[in-house]
């Protein structure tokens, strides 16, 4: 019998990536004499992980919408894909001799590197190669901290890939892994109110950011309101690949207004640094998502309390700060890195809740959720590095401190809205009269604070302080120490 012929293929397999330029899988898929397609699946069984949502999945189908309408001149092949990954590959080995299948290494989490060890079995029995591009100065593998910093630089400052991309020919996939109507529906259904996808988007947001909006960068970083105009709000973008590390860095240097704005634009740099310094730890390990990153700390047993959890995950803590930064995270899928900090703080401290809980309830919301910097904050600021200064943020103090006028809790607490701004951190204080006066009764428009916040975080203090003398802890401090450590 004759042996089918099939059509030679290589295959662009973009996962953080979706973006034309600066893109090296792209470039080497274009540079090949063999055409070629460009894919992205919906994994069917990462999308249904807890710290996946529907924010996350329709930006994701916004940016390869985008990516879409820039490719399309140049006739180049996108198919997007949802169901198993190894299922979706293994029928397009039916379809097509794959010779090529170029991505970008992914520093995720354990499951999808399990999904991608499952690939490189099936690709090595087919003869397909697998080229995996380093991310953003990632290197892969563990225990690759030497000089990693200088390692970085180099990198950010090697020149920039100009993908130009040929003409294709039409390629015929058979998709059997089609997006059904139902899940096209929730992608397309995008909300106003979250950032718009897309690599358009992303220049557009870091020009203004250096045309005027990152001139006040380091005043207002930590001001719930403010931040949200004069910083980068880049990090959607760079979670989902709509820009590159490199072309950020690249392109702030460069920038016209360098010299005017050093201080704040060697901010941003330096936070593009850090955003990178923890994934490389991610990569180190990925078990940071359900283990404590000091292992002496799994020994805690935190007892699960659904109203504090409730009250938490809904902005109704009576602590206004609190809540207006958990209603506009919410809303907007963004809020600033202090009222990050101050809501896992709240969360572990005060509420004496498991990180892993709450952190589940904020990867859904991050419009910007990255793993590795995700599961590693979320345990710095929970004390479980057992090394890390561990700060217990005063929810009322801070209040005072960054929203002095209370503006951006009146935005999104609008309850308090008619409360003055002498009164607006501590409602638990207004008489009865004042309630009836600024139009809000305790206990019913908005609530009464659900824990004593100076007893509660004194126990929170005392339980981590604690915690750091036990023998376990202080065990895995070195090690931890040397992970975690920025090397030069």
């Amino acid at each position: 019998m004759q042996k089918e012929i099939k059509e030679k293929l290589n295959i662009v397999w973009l996962k953080r990536d979706i973006r034309t330029q600066d893109h090296l899988p792209l470039y080497m898929a274009n540079n090949h004499k063999n055409p070629y397609i460009t894919i992205y699946i919906y994994d069917t069984e990462l999308t249904k992980r807890k710290d996946t949502s529907t924010r996350h999945l329709q930006f994701i189908y916004q940016s390869l919408l985008s990516f879409k309408k820039q490719t399309k001149e140049k006739n180049v092949n996108t198919h997007i894909f949802n169901g198993k990954t190894v299922d979706v590959f293994k029928n397009l080995i039916q379809q097509f001799e794959i010779q090529n299948i170029y991505s970008y290494q992914e520093s995720g989490v354990k499951q999808s590197h399990d999904i991608d060890q499952k690939l490189v079995t099936v690709f090595n029995s087919f003869g397909i190669v697998w080229k995996e591009s380093q991310r953003d100065g990632i290197i892969r593998g563990k225990g690759i901290r030497e000089l990693w910093n200088k390692k970085w630089l180099s990198t950010m400052e090697s020149p920039l890939i100009k993908n130009k991309f040929k003409n294709q020919q039409k390629v015929i996939v058979k998709n059997e892994f089609n997006i059904n109507s139902d899940f096209l529906n929730v992608l397309t259904n995008y909300p106003e109110n979250l950032q718009p996808a897309g690599e358009n988007y992303a220049w557009k947001y870091l020009i203004s950011f250096l045309n005027g909006r990152g001139r006040n960068y380091n005043d207002n970083i930590s001001k719930p309101g403010k931040s949200r105009l004069s910083s980068g709000r880049l990090s959607p973008y760079l979670a989902w690949g709509n820009i590159s590390v490199k072309q950020c860095f690249q392109t702030i240097k460069a920038n016209d207004n360098y010299f005017l704005y050093k201080k704040a634009f060697n901010s941003l740099i330096s936070r593009l640094q850090w955003h990178c310094h923890f994934i490389q730890n991610f990569e180190t390990d990925c078990n940071y998502e359900i283990d404590c990153i000091n292992k002496g700390f799994n020994k805690i047993q935190r007892k699960e309390n659904p109203d504090f959890l409730g009250s938490w995950m809904n902005g109704r803590t009576g602590y206004p700060l609190v809540d207006a930064s958990m209603r506009c995270l919410l809303e907007t899928g963004w809020i600033n890195f202090r009222m990050r900090a101050l809501l896992v703080s709240f969360f572990c401290h005060h509420l004496k809740q498991d990180w892993r809980i709450g952190g589940y309830h904020l990867a859904r919301l991050f419009l910007d959720y990255e793993p590795g910097i995700h599961f590693s904050q979320l345990q710095i600021q929970a004390g479980t590095t057992g090394f890390n200064r561990v700060k217990i943020y005063n929810p009322t103090t801070d209040s005072k401190k960054y929203d002095k006028k209370g503006e951006f809790i009146k935005e999104w607490v609008p309850e308090l809205r008619d409360v003055p701004e002498h009164l607006i951190h501590t409602p638990w204080e207004l008489s009865s009269k004042d309630q009836s006066f600024y139009n809000v009764e305790l206990g019913k428009d908005y609530p009464l604070p659900i824990v004593n916040e100076k007893k509660a975080g004194k126990e929170g203090l005392e339980f981590i302080s604690n915690m750091l003398k036990d023998p376990d802890v202080k065990l895995f401090i070195p090690e931890v120490r040397s992970k975690f450590s920025n090397n030069s």
